[in-house]
């Protein structure tokens, strides 16, 4: 599937209550087939109302798209989770954008108090951990162990460390199952902190 375009553009003129209906309908049951190009009338009609929902939320237009394109992916990766009879499909989009706002707003955060660490130490005065000679020593090992994991793995750390993505989001984005990504994640920091462990320790 090619990339989906940015969501934020015109909103389509609006039709009768009853045409919107059946048009819906028409378009839920090409989703759920898994027809690409009722994917694309289905972004395209309702990528506006997600990119909104987003951007008053975020207040930021750019993580708006993207959690806007992440809806679309997720709701294409789940569309056998959608049942009419639970409710139209615009109100399914809107409720997989809702988590997808809670993540990023959660990974916001994670990045503010990251940085407030960091200004904090910095500006105390009293070197941080990350100033130590040992844990200099301890991010090259890092780096050596992430290169020795099994690609799944260290693409699974790469994602959660240097993208800043959860788990939830994680295994969407690779299309694994999330107790998979979870199992993954455990072993691969297990190995890595064994190993650290290891050569960390002093020789008798």
């Amino acid at each position: 599937m090619t990339a989906l375009p940015s969501p934020a553009g015109p909103v389509a003129a609006v039709p009768s209550p009853a045409e919107d209906r059946v048009e819906s309908e028409r378009l839920a049951a090409g989703f759920v087939r898994g027809d690409e190009e009722t994917f694309a009338l289905v972004y395209h009609r309702w990528a506006a109302l997600v990119y909104s929902l987003a951007a008053r939320s975020l207040g930021d237009a750019r993580e708006a798209e993207d959690v806007a394109q992440q809806t679309f992916l997720a709701a294409w990766r789940g569309r056998h989770g959608y049942h009419a009879v639970r409710g139209p499909l615009p109100g399914w989009l809107v409720g997989i954008a809702r988590r997808k706002i809670a993540d990023a707003h959660a990974a916001r955060s994670r990045r503010t108090e990251l940085a407030s660490a960091h200004a904090a130490r910095e500006g105390s005065g009293v070197p941080g951990p990350a100033e130590r000679p040992e844990a200099a020593l301890d991010r090259v090992l890092v780096t050596q162990e992430l290169r020795k994991l099994p690609p799944v793995q260290r693409h699974i750390l790469r994602l959660a460390f240097f993208d800043d993505l959860t788990h939830v989001q994680i295994a969407e984005r690779t299309g694994l199952p999330l107790g998979t990504v979870k199992s993954h994640a455990r072993r691969a920091i297990l190995r890595i902190r064994r190993s650290v462990t290891e050569s960390s320790a002093p020789v008798e």
